[in-house]
């Protein structure tokens, strides 16, 4: 085949491969588009073009940009917080403002951003927050030992960022679960000092010579082994085993809601270069 014609034949098979090409992603957005809609996430679009370049696809982060999908510190800022940080970005953290989108669209990407960390559809109230506050703070007794946005107890963890990031199944088998295994920091132990005061509380310090407690009150007390009369480490936890007879269905949902619909404490996160993941 002669020079020209091979070139000519070689420029044309280029241009029908790439009009094939075009065709098949034109089709391929439409598709994309289809099932975004589908699957209720209608802010997949707007996040594979302005966000999953740094982010990645599945939210799960690269050299550019920090993990948002699977990262707890960002599951756990609220949806307003998210909304804060695409809109405005994060001044020298490397994210840029995307002041271009409306407001509906950036609640169509936190709301699609959810559904990458697997919350999307975690997050119906089974019941009345307003009313698991007032079981939170008086029948339920919670806030004798849980703190709840500042206002609570000093003895138990302070639940104000676990409840909005969980699903109410999980929220409610805490609630309810028996019998309880303490965890490693929230072990109970009795004892009674030389002048035979009785002392309960939480082992907040322990080693061969000295213990430290605290009781109820949040107080602490600092005392030397070889002084007490007993010390006797307890088995049971301090949270009470009885939540599913003592509140009935409708009251666990109430008090569920409430711990759900608590705003997070937690402040945006700036993003992470390369070189901090590898130190």
């Amino acid at each position: 085949m002669p020079p020209i014609r091979k070139s000519l034949y070689q420029f044309g098979l280029c241009l029908i491969l790439s009009i094939l090409q075009i065709r098949f992603l034109q089709a391929q957005n439409l598709a994309d588009d289809h099932d975004s809609n589908a699957s209720g996430a209608p802010g997949r679009s707007i996040f594979n073009s302005s966000c999953a370049g740094c982010h990645g696809l599945d939210g799960r982060g690269s050299d550019k940009a920090i993990n948002i999908s699977t990262d707890t510190e960002v599951q756990h800022l609220s949806d307003a917080q998210l909304s804060n940080i695409i809109s405005n970005g994060v001044p020298g953290g490397g994210m840029p403002a995307f002041r271009t989108l409306t407001d509906a669209q950036v609640r169509d990407v936190v709301g699609y951003l959810r559904t990458l960390q697997g919350k999307g559809d975690k997050r119906a109230l089974p019941g009345d927050a307003n009313r698991g506050k007032e079981i939170f703070f008086g029948k339920g007794d919670c806030s004798s030992c849980h703190t709840i946005s500042g206002k609570g107890g000093f003895l138990g963890p302070d639940l104000t960022d676990q409840g909005p990031t969980a699903s109410a199944a999980t929220i409610r088998d805490k609630i309810v679960k028996s019998p309880r295994v303490p965890s490693q920091g929230n072990k109970m132990a009795a004892l009674t000092t030389a002048s035979g005061d009785r002392i309960e509380g939480l082992i907040r310090n322990e080693d061969n010579f000295s213990v430290q407690l605290q009781t109820k009150d949040g107080s602490f007390h600092f005392l030397k082994k070889a002084e007490l009369r007993t010390f006797e480490h307890l088995d049971g936890s301090l949270m009470p085993a009885n939540y599913g007879k003592l509140l009935n269905d409708s009251e666990l949902n109430d008090l569920v809601s409430y711990l759900m619909a608590t705003s997070p404490t937690t402040k945006p996160v700036p993003p992470r270069h390369k070189e901090d993941d590898d130190e």
